[in-house]
């Protein structure tokens, strides 16, 4: 069997190599986020903590920025910050996945690395078939595959997918995301004592089941843990129409929380909730670490409006979010930047408090390209307050309509602006963190987060701040490192 030496790892190493000056001289290159070398990244996957460092793979395609033929690139850190690339670990060199190696998970046990992938083949046709299959590495490095370990099972698609694998109870699971015959979306549940042989248990949720009603005709990249007593399966549905300020994208993600039952592999739960606010969001992945905190990290990108994105003109396209600490506070699931990221900042922070009168806007500050600010409300009567990051990215909070506004400049259809709202009832804090062309914006404390992929005039550095009445607040700014090449 070809292991990663194959022609294949070898041409999309040399494809990364052989464009790397070009995609260089992108001024939008990300500075402490992780972005493909070249070509197109889309889900991250195998995230997880072996031999002392953490490992992150992504879906990569390394010949060109639309969706192709995937491989799973790789990153490794030490800390979730300073982070290297690594060999690619899966190329799509067996027949089982001979068009594409989609995306999956990772565990360890008995000191090896195991990855968990779907095999993607398509006919002459077009017509697809897939498979989940496995491959283990003892380095962390170098990849062996095993081969198909789960097959299509009765009732379901071939858009059958995304194999996330755990232990509990003493014994391995798998959820993976499914389509029935039928059209729905679903998340179906296997075990095993082995890793290798798989027993199939029937579908946990899905669409129509436990009070979802329709809800979307595939679910893709499944996740499933324990957090603080309560049991979360995220999922990835394709198929939601937009209900307001919910569902705006083409695909949404979010989780849904309830209890399974390990004996009877039944699981009761509530109702779906959207982890991200923003533009750009799809397809997250957790992990346990070594300190036992649940940590999430999302592809900044959905397969919408790509060839439109300026990075394509130098080769390259899409990032991942920043690692978030997932904790389950008041019946549901907060997000905050996990600890690590202070090794970003360069010096200690600048704070400075504004106050503010009827209308008012304070002076513009200049904090650079990527920088994080955080922002207490220390007294709050404005009805309105706005923050506009550059010339085209504008946050606002309507205390009237209760209501938080993310605006950006449209890469899709230039001269027009889009926007995503959430629902808030107060604003307490506000902390944002800016990349070169990405804002991330966790609001009162990870309530509630935006995420969005921007392409401003890097010049255009201002932040102003506006408040329609009374308003204090205290904003200590850090400039942040460039870590990421």
């Amino acid at each position: 069997m070809k292991q990663n030496s194959s022609g294949l790892l070898g041409l999309a190493e040399c494809r990364a190599n052989d464009f790397k000056d070009v995609v260089t001289y992108d001024l939008y290159r990300l500075h402490y986020h992780l972005m493909p070398p070249v070509g197109l990244l889309n889900d991250p996957n195998g995230f997880v903590f072996f031999n002392g460092n953490y490992h992150l793979f992504y879906q990569w395609n390394p010949f060109g920025t639309e969706h192709g033929v995937k491989y799973w690139g790789h990153y490794v850190s030490p800390d979730l910050v300073h982070w290297e690339s690594a060999p690619v670990a899966l190329a799509p060199d067996q027949w089982y996945d001979k068009d594409g190696c989609y995306s999956g998970s990772a565990v360890v046990h008995q000191n090896k690395l195991y990855l968990f992938y779907t095999g993607n083949v398509k006919d002459e046709s077009g017509r697809r078939s897939s498979y989940q299959c496995m491959a283990v590495s003892e380095d962390g490095l170098t990849f062996h595959k095993k081969g198909i370990v789960i097959d299509v099972p009765r009732g379901y698609t071939a858009h059958f997918r995304d194999p996330k694998v755990f232990y509990k109870h003493d014994q391995w699971h798998i959820v993976i995301g499914a389509q029935t015959e039928s059209g729905n979306g679903a998340v179906v549940w296997y075990t095993s004592d082995d890793l290798m042989n798989w027993i199939y248990k029937g579908p946990i949720a899905g669409s129509g089941l436990n009070g979802l009603g329709a809800f979307g005709y595939m679910w893709e990249c499944p996740d499933f843990f324990e957090l603080a007593g309560k049991d979360i399966l995220m999922i990835s549905p394709q198929g939601l129409s937009p209900r307001g300020s919910l569902f705006n994208n083409i695909y949404q993600s979010g989780y849904i929380a309830g209890d399974m039952d390990y004996d009877t592999i039944s699981y009761q739960h509530g109702a779906f909730t959207e982890l991200d606010n923003g533009f750009d969001f799809y397809s997250p992945q957790t992990m346990l670490d070594h300190k036992g905190r649940r940590i999430m990290v999302g592809w900044m990108g959905v397969p919408e409006n790509e060839s439109a994105h300026p990075t394509t003109h130098y080769g390259w396209i899409h990032a991942l979010t920043i690692p978030r600490e997932l904790t389950w506070e008041n019946g549901a699931l907060k997000q905050r930047p996990v600890e690590e990221m202070a090794l970003l900042r360069k010096r200690e922070g600048h704070q400075t408090t504004f106050i503010f009168g009827d209308g008012e806007l304070s002076p513009p500050s200049r904090p650079g390209i990527a920088f994080e600010l955080d922002i207490s409300f220390d007294s709050h009567d404005a009805e309105l307050y706005s923050m506009t990051v550059g010339t085209s990215t504008s946050i606002t909070f309507d205390k009237r309509k209760k209501t938080m506004t993310l605006k950006r400049r449209s890469f899709a259809e230039p001269g027009k602006f889009e926007t995503r709202h959430c629902e808030l009832c107060d604003l307490k804090h506000l902390q944002l963190f800016k990349d070169t062309s990405s804002i991330e914006l966790f609001v009162n404390d990870g309530d509630a987060v935006f995420s969005a992929r921007i392409f401003d005039d890097l010049q255009e550095r201002d932040v102003i701040f506006q408040a329609n009445n009374n308003l204090e607040m205290t904003v200590t700014h850090w400039a942040l490192k460039k870590v990421c090449d």
